[in-house]
């Protein structure tokens, strides 16, 4: 049994000649990690994007994250937190349309925007829309 005292969020980017390839499969089989996809966008032959939970023992991640970037895939730490500054936030709705885990969404009875912190994927879209930049994110920089 492995011990996967060592887990971490990261987001990969994936080329085109990549994003077709097992590499999942590959971090399980090999390296015996345990992963958990929490947002994807894989097309064969074009660009891919994909933030995963990725556990199992420091030594084991580390050469999986090293196997990864082998391979021409662009691997970053994830955002532990995103979090949401109420005072500046205007409630319009823009970052409900593209939050894929639904975190983010518009309560109809206050009309204002709701963020469910345990539904967040950490993707950084609504960082990324955001007009007032009420969304930021908090990187802890001690767990990459």
């Amino acid at each position: 049994m492995i011990n996967h005292e060592y887990s971490r969020i990261i987001s990969l980017s994936f080329p085109p000649d990549t994003s077709g390839q097992p590499m999942m499969y590959n971090l399980a089989k090999l390296f015996d990690l345990t992963f958990n996809i929490l947002q994807a966008n894989i097309n064969p032959r074009r660009e891919g994007h994909m933030i995963l939970e990725l556990s199992g023992t420091r030594e084991r991640y580390q050469r999986g994250v090293t196997y990864l970037q082998e391979q021409g895939i662009r691997v970053t730490p994830a955002a532990n937190q995103i979090s949401r500054n109420e005072d500046s936030c205007m409630h319009c709705g823009l970052c409900t349309s593209l939050c894929p885990s639904k975190a983010l969404h518009l309560n109809h009875e206050t009309r204002r925007v709701d963020f469910d912190q345990n539904k967040c994927t950490a993707c950084n879209m609504c960082v990324t829309i955001c007009p007032v930049r009420a969304m930021t994110v908090e990187i802890d920089p001690l767990t990459w």
